[in-house]
């Protein structure tokens, strides 16, 4: 029961110490994660939803609805495909792109924050046994 606990407690905490720094720059740590994944497809890249649905592992409806919130702050521009109208293309703004490139360097530096308490050679151990108990749990995403 120690180590469920331990994890439950450290996970909780970690959450928290994510979710409060994205509240203080005004995003939640999914709209990051949206913009995040949009940013890493490269430079004036346009994603399908489909794709961007299976990259950042959300479902369609709550990939539409994120996006819907996203449109609407300026951040992404989402719009019907030309060739296949059932097709639906998100990219990000200039904003959206200011935003994601701001936060990257930012979210870094918080994850160093909250893994002070641990030397490199802890963080990789604690890495790997965590990876091996995902993979003993059936999650195959690591």
């Amino acid at each position: 029961m120690g180590v469920v606990g331990r994890v439950s407690r450290a996970s909780r905490l970690l959450e928290r110490g994510v979710k409060d720094f994205f509240a203080e720059h005004g995003l939640e740590a999914w709209e990051f994660d949206m913009l995040a994944t949009l940013l890493r497809a490269g430079d004036d890249t346009t994603m399908c939803m489909k794709d961007l649905s299976a990259s950042a592992m959300v479902s369609p409806g709550a990939l539409t609805n994120r996006m819907d919130h996203l449109v609407k702050r300026g951040l992404v521009d989402r719009w019907q495909a030309p060739h296949n109208r059932r097709m639906t293309l998100v990219c990000l703004t200039d904003e959206g792109r200011r935003v994601a490139d701001d936060m990257l360097e930012r979210h870094a530096a918080n994850e160093e924050r909250l893994l002070a308490g641990l030397q490199e050679a802890d963080r990789e151990a604690l890495a790997g046994l965590l990876r091996k108990l995902l993979v003993s749990l059936g999650d195959t995403s690591q």
